[in-house]
């Protein structure tokens, strides 16, 4: 058998190998061309060489790009390569290549002829319309995803804040990835008595999973504050579900801040009552222009332990304070130009160069440098704060 291989002649090479092959004078006209790409073409030699140009036999297309690309590229570097184009068979069909062609010179330099080699790119064709059509399905599933994960996120989150009266109240959302819910949560709702319940959580993980903790996390804080308002017993009761619910192989935890606001004197002021659970300590901006962080060391997790250690602290809002909450999204996001993490540092510097503010500006300060991070945010960020609107008579000092 090797011994018959090597008996091929180079013409029987060449009529029959695995491509095409044509020979064209300078202006085109077809010279030669061998038997695979007549059987492709489904012509007889007489019907092209010295009758047909190598243009006439392809498409309107085609020709216009040989005219105006083709020809004088191949006339400029001698050589041109891999260029897709589409041949007219006889029967009137149409046949996808990929042409490759060389400017064969004679002995004195001149150029003689060229040579063109064909290869056909039916298979690559049907194997790129089917890619695009697998990835144009993907592009549709993956919008389809993103308007859903939107809807998802949207349920986890009240339509609107109450309305707390001689109270301003701003909350802003980030979202990291349009492809996965984030587990971040916050609420505002009214108790018995003039007092008003809040929370700002963080639940671990992202997704259908964390979606659902998400959605125990925030009507069991609601619940439970009806039940008992106590700050440390609303989330001590959340650890308890939480852990019962969550503690086999797929163990579900969160950070929370959950807090009461009560109005406090004729003057205008808040008494805020904060108990946190692992959960970034909340900023304080004072109306003098300070700012600090309110601390709660000591809270743990919720959901890990059947007893968690939960850290309590109270302060009380004046006229120009402004209570600012915010999950890890923010403080874990890389900032441009630096090699680690925003950090609670520089929000600290952040807010001292804020205050004095409002509710709405700062959460507005905040979503501007969350933009400003662009692909640094890696986790989803939520932000709430509170302010108590200055005296008119003071705003006009």
């Amino acid at each position: 058998m090797f011994s018959a291989l090597l008996e091929d002649s180079a013409e029987d090479l060449y009529e029959h190998a695995p491509c095409g092959y044509l020979s064209t004078t300078l202006d085109g006209r077809i010279a030669k061309i061998n038997h695979t790409l007549l059987n492709w073409l489904g012509y007889e030699s007489s019907d092209l060489v010295g009758r047909r140009d190598f243009s006439d036999l392809l498409t309107v297309g085609g020709r216009l790009y040989h005219e105006t690309h083709f020809g004088p590229l191949l006339r400029m570097q001698g050589e041109i390569s891999g260029i897709a184009l589409e041949l007219r068979t006889a029967d009137g069909g149409r046949l996808p290549v990929l042409v490759t062609s060389i400017i064969r010179n004679g002995n004195d330099g001149q150029p003689l002829l060229i040579r063109t080699t064909v290869f056909d790119a039916r298979d690559r064709r049907t194997y790129e319309a089917e890619l695009l059509r697998a990835r144009q399905e993907s592009d549709r599933e993956r919008e389809r995803l993103k308007r859903l994960n939107a809807t998802l996120q949207k349920t986890l989150l009240p339509p609107t804040l109450v309305d707390v009266p001689g109270l301003d109240v701003a909350a802003y959302y980030h979202v990291a990835s349009a492809d996965e819910v984030g587990g971040d949560f916050y609420d505002l709702f009214p108790l018995a008595s003039g007092t008003w319940g809040f929370f700002l959580g963080d639940v671990c993980g992202k997704g259908a999973a964390a979606a659902a903790v998400t959605s125990l996390a925030r009507y069991t804080l609601r619940a439970a504050a009806v039940y008992d308002p106590e700050p440390a017993a609303v989330l001590a009761n959340l650890n308890t579900v939480l852990n019962h619910e969550y503690n086999g192989q797929d163990p579900r935890f969160c950070t929370v801040i959950f807090g009461l606001l009560t109005p406090d004197g004729d003057e205008g002021g808040f008494q805020v009552t904060l108990a946190s659970g692992g959960h970034p300590p909340a900023l304080l901006m004072r109306s003098d222009g300070h700012a600090d962080y309110l601390p709660t060391p000591g809270g743990q997790l919720i959901g890990v332990l059947p007893d968690a250690d939960i850290a309590t602290t109270s302060v009380r809002l004046d006229p120009g304070d402004t209570l600012f909450l915010h999950t890890d999204g923010l403080t874990e996001a890389h900032s441009v130009g630096a090699a680690g993490r925003y950090g609670d540092e520089a929000l600290l510097e952040f807010a001292q160069e804020l205050a004095p503010t409002t509710a709405r500006d700062a959460v507005a300060a905040i979503r501007d440098l969350l933009d400003s991070f662009g692909t640094g945010v890696d986790d989803d960020t939520a932000v709430l704060a509170f302010n108590v609107p200055r005296h008119s008579s003071e705003e006009q000092m």
